[in-house]
């Protein structure tokens, strides 16, 4: 473990690629969006805040720095200065802010393209705020990782999703293949079998 003495710079920590990132919020925005989904209205967008924020805040410091979407990809977020799982003041910071943001891209996808420029609208905070990160090429830190000064990490804790997705496309991709290979076979022999009979002849 690295010292928590030496200053954020000086530390080197496993960056995690942005698609992971991104499919780890996906999966926490896809959960909560359908948990909200269930209610209309303004009533809507304050149980899609406040369910992300037990998502996001409770279970993550409860559960060692992981929400759903986090555990799902190997990822977990951490406290900069003191590299453990931040406080609920931390959490709070970042996650007022994203989740904010987050509900405001649900209601522009609610809109869907039936007005596009107010979707675009909507959807521009959350663009703007987890766009930073891929500015940053030291932490891959989003506006609300600043604001709380968090970082994300890789961790062995979870349960590889992307990972064992990748896996099974393989295996299926590899008995495709063997069935067309096998289909390809069988009608060489047949077409053989077609030319002796016509030799025959």
């Amino acid at each position: 473990m690295y010292s928590n003495q030496l200053p954020p710079t000086d530390r080197r920590f496993p960056k995690v690629p942005l698609d992971r990132r991104a499919y780890a919020f996906l999966l926490d925005f896809v959960t909560v969006w359908f948990l909200s989904s269930f209610f209309q209205g303004l009533v809507k967008d304050l149980v899609f805040f406040g369910i992300w924020l037990i998502l996001r805040i409770i279970i993550v410091g409860k559960n060692k720095g992981q929400s759903l979407g986090s555990w799902a990809f190997d990822i977990k977020v951490i406290d900069m200065r003191f590299l453990r799982v931040p406080g609920l003041q931390e959490l709070a910071k970042r996650e007022a802010i994203l989740g904010f943001a987050a509900m405001l891209a649900m209601v522009g996808l609610n809109i869907n393209f039936k007005n596009g420029l107010s979707m675009l609208i909507f959807i521009t905070p959350l663009i703007i705020d987890c766009g930073i990160a891929i500015g940053d090429e030291e932490y891959n830190q989003a506006f609300h990782d600043k604001v709380g000064n968090t970082i994300v990490i890789q961790t062995k804790r979870g349960f590889s999703l992307d990972l064992r997705l990748k896996k099974l496309w393989k295996i299926i991709k590899e008995k495709i293949q063997s069935r067309q290979t096998k289909q390809q076979r069988y009608r060489n022999d047949d077409y053989d079998d077609y030319d002796d009979y016509d030799d025959q002849y």
